[in-house]
């Protein structure tokens, strides 16, 4: 009884704590929501120029803004929800004060906003392009679409987690986060795919986790694409090794965080 009202309790912190960061991220001024879908429009809305300049085409069997919708979303979120978790310790430190709250409840609260801000533009910018073309994806497989969006959700919560933990104990942490996820803009499949890639690139791209949940997104997505490369396995190891660091870490530094 103890465990499923404790699990009640954390449930309805973490709920609070989503309805108080929605408010301040996107309730101080009337455009709030507008930037939410702004930012991931405009990398778009850039992409297809840049392809449409040199005269590029999507793979075959899509079009070009949802192959690059199916890249830039799943990437982004992973992505923002990393950045939103390492910092929320930094930015929330007076609701520690509150008995019931936790610093990995202020870190899932965050990503449960991400997860919910970048589901809602996906399906705008769906919805939009299929109004515009006149013509409704005929989507391959669904779940596995949100297998992969799950996957990138995991994923940016744990790594979150663990640069959260360790900004506590250096500010290198948040010096070296930005470079040594900047890399991988360009090495998740956003522009391209695991199949098109030569054997020894591939090999080589494919340590990152990230390009499996790509693969595994547009494998859902598109009925004329089937990833031969996409390994759901090896992305859960990742997430669940970094989860595991995370919690370890977070529990460790708890103590100081409350201190301080």
């Amino acid at each position: 009884m103890s465990l499923s009202r404790g699990l009640l309790t954390q449930i309805e912190v973490v709920e609070a704590l989503v309805l108080r960061e929605t408010r301040t991220r996107f309730g101080a001024h009337q455009l709030g929501y507008f930037w939410a879908i702004f930012e991931p429009a405009l990398w778009v809305a850039t992409f297809y120029a840049l392809y449409a300049f040199v005269g590029r085409e999507a793979p075959p069997g899509m079009d070009l803004i949802s192959f690059l919708l199916t890249g830039l979303i799943p990437f982004s979120l992973f992505n923002k929800i990393t950045q939103q978790v390492s910092e929320s310790i930094n930015g929330n430190k007076a609701l520690l004060f509150y008995p019931q709250v936790r610093p990995v409840d202020i870190a899932i609260s965050r990503a449960v906003l991400e997860v919910m801000t970048y589901t809602s533009v996906f399906a705008i910018f769906i919805v939009s392009h299929a109004l515009f073309t006149h013509e409704w994806p005929a989507v391959e497989d669904a779940l596995m679409v949100i297998l992969g969006f799950a996957l990138a959700s995991g994923l940016g919560l744990a790594l979150g987690l663990v640069f959260c933990s360790l900004g506590v104990l250096t500010k290198l942490a948040d010096r070296v986060r930005g470079p040594l996820l900047r890399p991988l803009f360009w090495c998740s499949g956003m522009f391209f795919t695991a199949n098109d890639l030569p054997t020894n690139v591939r090999e080589a791209m494919l340590y990152n986790p990230l390009l499996h949940v790509v693969e595994l997104v547009r494998d859902g997505w598109f009925t004329a694409y089937h990833t031969r490369h996409a390994d759901i396995g090896y992305v859960a190891m990742w997430l669940l090794c970094l989860m595991a660091l995370g919690l370890l870490l977070e529990r460790s530094v708890r103590r100081k965080i409350e201190v301080t």
